[in-house]
């Protein structure tokens, strides 16, 4: 099947990627220049494991093409993919322009059938609207559907996502686009749910709203067991155990970020606010996450006191592992808390350094963990890198001024790190 996808950000790039090698030829376009031609030498824009050799064995098959005229798309596809990036404006609002534009562009170029399918994260009742603005460009006479495919790929693992989902959502107003995308999916044999465009939506940001909950549910748990002396890990394990709650997601630590959640829970909000629906919940969530990103900073400043020329070693900067993310990223937040105590930060991470470079000022950038951690005051984790996990920590306390580890991610076993000679502050252990 001839595929077109409009963007080749993370979505886009790895859905182009994966429905390539599930035998299909896919063109992906992009406004950017520089991108393309980045994609067109086999460079790779974004780090995801395994995603250049997809790109690379594709190309050689000539199943994958990049092009910066969206005019070569819609000639191309008979399934349009609209993956673009949707970010959240000031109010929390999400930024429809692109999704917009790329919609009229479309329809100015539209001249037979094409399924236009939304990718991108989007507010309920976009696709009514996306409806409507292509009816307004394109030719008369001219048919097209539009249809929601919300994505649930998890920066790290998105290969694997994609080819082996939990379950895909088609939201769709007639037969013939519902067709055409269980036709594109059945390889995958997932599961499959067929819905209205509406409820394919509301689907894709009911589920990062509630992992989201989860997240900010088990670090307010954290919080109080750091009060009572109790154990989070522990915790988390008895109540996840009972298979209304699954374990997923009840890991304690500085809070989520990232691409989704965060600018997700903010559209969520806005969309209920707008429909008239006070979604007091996630409000709630919403700041639960915020203060998280203040507790490792809280704990650096009960074990050293005044932070005020203190050394402190970050290990660690994108929102999660396996990715060079840092969309809000709580790395973020938590260097501009240590700055305003005082603290000079000294950061590592396995790949982000560069990016990191451009967003974060008055940071000492280290070669590896245990350059950050010469002659710091404080060890703190931020990132779970599984690198971290196996660190030669009788080497890291030699370097150190003072052997504290503040575990911003629980990645370490409290009582083998104290053995070892080490003053240990976890998130609720």
């Amino acid at each position: 099947m001839d595929i077109s996808i409009i963007g080749t950000g993370y979505v886009g790039l790895v859905s182009g990627v994966c429905f390539a090698e599930l035998g299909h030829n896919v063109m992906c376009i992009d406004n950017n220049k520089a991108k393309v031609e980045m994609l067109l030498n086999d460079v790779i824009p974004i780090y995801e494991p395994g995603l250049e050799e997809l790109v690379k064995a594709n190309r050689r098959e000539k199943r994958l093409s990049f092009s910066t005229d969206i005019k070569d798309g819609v000639e191309h596809g008979k399934i349009i993919f609209i993956a673009v990036d949707t970010p959240s404006k000031p109010n929390g609002e999400a930024d429809l322009s692109f999704v917009e534009e790329v919609s009229r562009q479309i329809a100015g170029h539209l001249k037979e059938y094409r399924l236009i399918v939304e990718k991108s994260t989007v507010p309920v009742q976009t696709g009514e609207w996306v409806m409507k603005t292509i009816k307004e460009t394109v030719q008369p006479g001219v048919e097209f559907d539009v249809a929601s495919n919300p994505e649930f790929l998890r920066e790290g693992t998105a290969i694997n996502d994609f080819l082996k989902p939990d379950r895909v959502i088609i939201g769709v107003t007639s037969d013939r686009a519902a067709s055409l995308l269980v036709k594109l999916y059945e390889p995958l044999n997932a599961p499959l749910l067929i819905t209205d465009i509406r409820s394919a939506e509301l689907i894709k940001h009911s589920a990062n709203a509630f992992l989201a909950v989860k997240i900010s549910f088990i670090n307010s748990i954290a919080n109080i067991c750091d009060i009572v002396g109790a154990d989070v890990a522990k915790v988390a394990r008895g109540i996840g155990l009972d298979k209304r709650i699954g374990m997923h997601f009840l890991n304690a630590g500085v809070g989520y970020g990232g691409s989704c959640f965060p600018k997700d829970v903010s559209a969520f909000i806005n969309i209920s606010d707008h429909i008239g629906y006070d979604f007091k919940i996630l409000k709630s969530i919403q700041e639960v996450n915020y203060e998280q990103h203040k507790v490792p900073v809280d704990k650096l400043k009960k074990a050293l006191g005044d932070l005020k020329g203190r050394k402190i070693a970050m290990l660690g900067l994108t929102f999660k592992p396996d990715t060079d993310d840092l969309r809000n990223a709580p790395s973020l937040a938590i260097v501009k808390l240590l700055q305003q105590e005082g603290a000079e930060v000294r950061a590592y991470d396995p790949v982000s350094m560069k990016k990191a470079g451009e967003l974060i000022k008055d940071v000492i950038f280290c070669q590896d963990s245990y350059e950050a951690a010469k002659d710091a005051d404080a060890v703190l984790i931020v990132t779970e890198w599984s690198q971290f996990r196996f660190l030669d920590l009788h080497r890291l306390k030699s370097l150190m001024k003072r052997a504290l580890i503040v575990d911003g991610r629980n990645i370490y076993d409290p009582a083998r790190v104290k053995a070892m000679g080490f003053e240990y502050h976890g998130i609720g252990r």
